[in-house]
């Protein structure tokens, strides 16, 4: 039997991710960009990696984010987290899922939220479609 590699069906990187919410979700609302959602918590409330992966970035120097930290989980994937009132971690270290990397702050109407984002490939995907059902 001599079929070629690409005859073998490949797992989506995805598949081997296992995302969880990177808190503990109420409710939420799109974001003002069509990709993220603006997840409503609690004041100091904790804010965990979504998966395990790399910090990319951390700090405030993208508008519209307040404190940001993006986490590159492998080629495909990144996740990204806004309006953090503290960041506890650093560009370049690597977080494990679950971990706390910072905590919950407030958008621009001062609202207890976090801006959450993911990435494939560059692009922004729906979250819903990779994150565990919210049960009601």
């Amino acid at each position: 039997d001599h079929r070629d590699l690409h005859s073998f069906p490949t797992r989506r990187s995805s598949d081997l991710l296992n995302w969880q919410w990177p808190i503990n979700v109420t409710s939420f609302e799109k974001g003002l960009v069509k990709s993220g959602l603006v997840l409503f918590g609690e004041t100091g409330e904790q804010v965990k990696a979504s998966e395990s992966g790399k910090v990319v970035y951390a700090g405030s120097g993208l508008k519209g984010y307040g404190n940001l930290i993006i986490v590159k989980h492998n080629e495909e994937y990144l996740t990204a987290y806004g309006y953090n009132k503290r960041v506890l971690v650093s560009e370049g270290s690597v977080v494990k899922k679950g971990e706390v990397i910072a905590e919950i702050g407030v958008d621009n109407k001062n609202r207890r939220v976090l801006f959450f984002e993911m990435r494939r490939h560059g692009k922004a995907v729906s979250i819903l479609e990779y994150m565990p059902v919210l049960r009601k």
